[in-house]
């Protein structure tokens, strides 16, 4: 028996990336994907999947306010997706199989989908269960790749005040001779400091330096794009593009999973 399963992400390039790993694992039936929480809410409710990979922060709501909006099936097992590790414990308040933080490796993403299977063969709650718990300890333990010291807010003087600035907010960061220019979507700031220590301050599992000019917020992508000769641009949710260096190619894609 095949498991059926939505793909809900407002980002075209996370879902294309969890319907390409899909396709290795015959077992699992993709019915469709969703770009915003109310079109997930309509498909859910249409096709009641038996799991669904399901993105914390769409533009139109959160995934948990696309739960609360339904009767959703105790069959129906929910992995949560997103860049931002604090909502990790809520999500187990809405019973999640698992949480993925982006961008995770396929070998993370195999083992969420090789447990749903197992527990699909098993028909028990009680894999269920003993998975609960074994999310929930390595959710409070300290990962030893994972960088724990990075700052949810930016603090930049403008004039005689300092504006805190969420990281979550920065878009993209670019070089200008010994500053740094912050971009948000609605403001820019100016901080005198190099991209070097900036990066050691912004979450690793969101942010990567693609240039030494550049740094980009990899969940406000919108677009890659290859040239005939092998160059690589990001083209980011405002419509600005970058170019990818041959410096730090490997690493940005590696980080984004490809």
């Amino acid at each position: 028996m095949q498991i059926t399963t939505l793909i809900i992400d407002d980002e075209p390039l996370a879902r294309q990336r969890i319907r390409n790993l899909l396709t290795d694992r015959s077992q699992i039936q993709i019915l469709d994907e969703c770009r915003t929480g109310s079109e997930a809410i309509s498909k859910i409710e249409a096709y009641t999947p038996d799991l669904i990979f399901l993105d914390i922060q769409m533009k139109d709501m959160t995934g948990f306010e696309v739960l609360e909006k339904l009767k959703i099936s105790k069959k129906t097992l929910i992995v949560f997706v997103t860049a931002y590790d604090e909502f990790a414990l809520k999500a187990f308040d809405y019973l999640a199989f698992d949480y993925l933080l982006k961008p995770f490796k396929d070998e993370r993403f195999y083992k969420t989908v090789d447990h749903i299977i197992d527990h699909h063969a098993q028909g028990s709650h009680k894999a269920f269960n003993e998975r609960l718990d074994q999310l929930l300890t390595m959710i409070k333990t300290p990962q030893n790749d994972v960088q724990q010291d990075f700052s949810f807010n930016l603090p930049i003087r403008t004039g005689n005040k300092v504006h805190f600035v969420a990281t979550s907010d920065i878009i993209y960061i670019t070089a200008s001779s010994y500053y740094a220019e912050i971009h948000t979507e609605h403001k820019k700031y100016v901080l005198r400091a190099s991209l070097t220590k900036l990066i050691q301050k912004l979450n690793p599992n969101t942010f990567v330096r693609i240039h030494r000019s550049t740094i980009i917020n990899t969940v406000c992508m919108s677009e890659l794009i290859h040239s005939n000769f092998g160059e690589l641009d990001v083209k980011m949710k405002d419509h600005k593009m970058f170019r990818v260096s041959k410096t730090y190619k490997k690493e940005f894609l590696n980080k984004i999973g490809m």
